[in-house]
């Protein structure tokens, strides 16, 4: 049985005593959903240490949002994966599309935070998915495809069973628009089967994919009921402990 997983992205949101306070909700709230549905806040880097030292011994897991492609050293600004392992962080997000977007993120720069991110014992959540351009001029695969491949195809079969993708349809973040759950669905499955062409059926099916596009509880369920689909990356709703609950519940 592949895990399922609603993690909460709250990007450059909350200040940290708001953030303290959303935290304390969410595992307030957290025995309303299913055991069989891991949750995972991630907050921003200020927030770190206080939201695993609230999240510690409860069933709320804590990510972060990014990290440094480097161990350690004069990289100043950054962030290493050492160093949220060493804070109680449990996964980390790789390759957003605003870090690609916004940071010039490419995918061999990601490839090596996969690596840093699982040398730290963390469970890297690899984001990939097109932007509205190309999925209008029908590239959404072969973007996809390149992403996937270039990001974590050098990985080994032990490492890529300890990674976790999330598809993000890039047109849908943050625009009110959303991907259909056939559309979805379509694109999880296509993930799927890269990963089986390159690991094989075992493997693949072993591996979660979350929908990233703008998920909100009134069509959460519809999403998560496809069959390649086993749960979200939640952004603007998990900002609201009783939405992002909500949508851990959709299951």
């Amino acid at each position: 049985m592949r895990r399922k997983i609603v993690a909460g992205n709250w990007k450059m949101n909350t200040l940290p005593s708001e953030g303290l306070a959303l935290a304390k909700d969410v595992i307030a709230k957290s025995a309303e959903v299913s055991s069989g549905v891991e949750l995972v806040v991630i907050p921003p880097f200020t927030h770190l240490n206080e939201v695993t030292k609230l999240a510690s011994g409860t069933r709320v897991a804590v990510g972060a949002q990014n990290c440094a492609r480097w161990q350690s050293g004069a990289y100043t600004g950054e962030v290493s994966a050492a160093m949220l392992g060493a804070m109680g962080v449990e996964y980390v997000i790789i390759g957003h599309s605003e870090r690609r977007e916004y940071f010039g993120e490419t995918n061999s720069q990601l490839y090596d935070k996969i690596q840093q991110a699982l040398s730290s014992n963390l469970m890297p959540i690899f984001c990939c998915g097109e932007k509205l351009d190309e999925r209008e001029a029908n590239q959404h695969f072969q973007v996809v495809k390149q992403q996937v491949e270039e990001s974590l195809f050098a990985l080994d079969e032990q490492s890529i069973k300890q990674v976790v993708i999330a598809y993000e349809p890039v047109w849908a973040i943050g625009t009110g628009r959303t991907a259909t759950a056939e559309q979805a669905q379509e694109m999880h499955a296509y993930i799927r089967k890269l990963l089986a062409g390159k690991y094989g059926s075992q493997i693949a099916d072993s591996i979660s994919i979350l929908y990233g596009g703008s998920c909100k509880p009134s069509n959460a369920a519809e999403i998560f009921a496809k069959p390649d689909v086993d749960g979200g990356l939640i952004g603007g709703a998990s900002l609201v402990a009783a939405d992002f609950i909500a949508i851990a519940k959709s299951f």
